[in-house]
């Protein structure tokens, strides 16, 4: 036997080696832990740095990896051929053929695979350093390639944007959630407070505020007795004031402040609630709740008026309805508990018709969509595509509704039975 038949052989099984070390590269570099790199870049490791580096360019990473596979497998399959041609004749491209798909599908593409998958963060950290060069030294191949992809396709119709990701942060951070939320990790409330979190710049003040119509306001011209009265027996420490009409809301008086003008006076006629009433704040019934949140903390502020295009008031929004809808509902020894979802015997639900579809789902852990509607029964109109008569039923995301009572044009209470048990 010539040096020949063992040298080919020697060179197949380097260039299945190579194979294996791409696939197990491009399964490794693709499934580590984000987080866990940048936790072990920040504690001094280079080779976590490499890793996310590689990382944040996945295109020209993937690129790489693919050429450098596909050219050893092409080179691998043609030694082989070559081989199994003098070996066996004209049938040997059949054998070759036969052998190469075996070893290559075994061998350099799902043992190195599986292998990556068992321990991503382990395999990335080993291979960063090698792939780098690889990544440096096909980085012409690359580019020349994503150049040929995007412009083949945009003859097609198709437009790719180089820096776009194939997922948002967001997304990304909520898959995640939820998954480990399936896997038992993360318990249920906790699987809502991160959802809440990544949720606020979805949503908007308008819903989330107290409208107008459930408002506690007091009438600057009330006799002083009067409004102190109600200040005293309000529940909330910040209170709107109005003149002249309830929509004309001209400060925000604390009850604290109220307090210390009582102080030991024994004469209340001298006490004026726009003395000590702040200036209200506005803000427009669009702004999201990362950015209300955001504009509460730098104004050091717990209360803003909510208004319309018009610039109507609609309501009103505070710091604490913004962190319920991370942490779920607060209460305190001063709250008055709302009674607006009562489980029945016989496994229905009678929820009144103003009750947030976000308290429900996390009451119930249902998935009801907020994104039509911010009331239940909104979400009801909505789906209905009318204003529902009283016992009207109907039945959407496995529920089946029922409307209880219905006010002129508003649905008052609803039972809900759940139909996926």
């Amino acid at each position: 036997m010539t040096l020949e038949y063992w040298l080919l052989p020697a060179a197949i099984l380097a260039l299945i080696g190579f194979s294996a070390f791409f696939s197990g590269s491009e399964t490794a570099l693709t499934a580590a832990s984000r987080a866990r790199m940048h936790s072990l870049e920040k504690a001094g490791d280079r080779r976590a740095a490499t890793v996310n580096a590689l990382i944040a360019k996945r295109d020209r990473l993937i690129g790489a990896l693919l050429i450098g596979n596909n050219l050893v497998n092409i080179l691998a399959s043609a030694l082989a051929t070559s081989i199994f041609l003098k070996l066996f004749g004209d049938s040997g491209i059949a054998v070759a053929t036969i052998a190469m798909t075996v070893v290559v599908v075994i061998f350099a593409e799902v043992m190195p695979k599986s292998w990556a998958l068992a321990r991503p963060d382990g395999f990335a950290l080993a291979v960063a350093p090698v792939v780098n060069v690889v990544v440096a030294a096909f980085a012409p191949f690359t580019s020349f390639t994503a150049f040929a992809v995007r412009s083949v396709l945009r003859l097609v119709g198709v437009h790719l944007d180089a820096n776009q990701p194939i997922l948002s942060g967001h997304e990304e951070l909520r898959g995640a959630v939820e998954l480990l939320h399936r896997e038992g990790s993360v318990f249920r409330d906790d699987r809502y407070r991160l959802g809440g979190i990544l949720d606020l710049h979805e949503l908007e003040v308008s819903d989330v505020m107290i409208h107008r119509t459930k408002m506690l306001s007091i009438n600057c011209d009330d006799p002083p007795e009067q409004i102190i009265r109600q200040i005293l027996d309000s529940p909330y420490t910040r209170i709107p004031v109005w003149k002249d009409e309830a929509e004309n809301i001209v400060g925000i008086v604390h009850a604290k402040d109220v307090l210390r003008f009582i102080g030991d006076r024994e004469d209340l006629s001298r006490f004026d609630v726009m003395k000590i009433a702040a200036k209200p704040w506005f803000v427009p019934e669009t702004t999201t709740l990362q950015d209300q949140l955001n504009a509460f903390l730098r104004r050091k502020a717990h209360i803003a008026l909510v208004v319309d295009e018009y610039g109507e008031v609609k309501g009103l929004v505070t710091l604490e309805d913004i962190l319920e809808e991370i942490v779920g509902e607060i209460a305190d020894e001063h709250d008055i508990e709302v009674t607006g979802v009562q489980p029945q015997a016989d496994g229905s639900v009678i929820v009144d018709g103003s009750v947030p579809i976000r308290d429900i789902n996390r009451a119930l852990d249902w998935e009801l969509p907020d994104d039509e509607a911010t009331t239940i029964a909104g979400l009801v109109i909505h789906e209905a595509q009318m204003i529902p008569e009283e016992k009207q039923a109907f039945t959407f995301y496995g529920k089946r509704f029922v409307v209880m009572r219905r006010e002129k044009n508003r649905i008052t209470q609803l039972r809900i039975r759940n139909l996926q048990t």
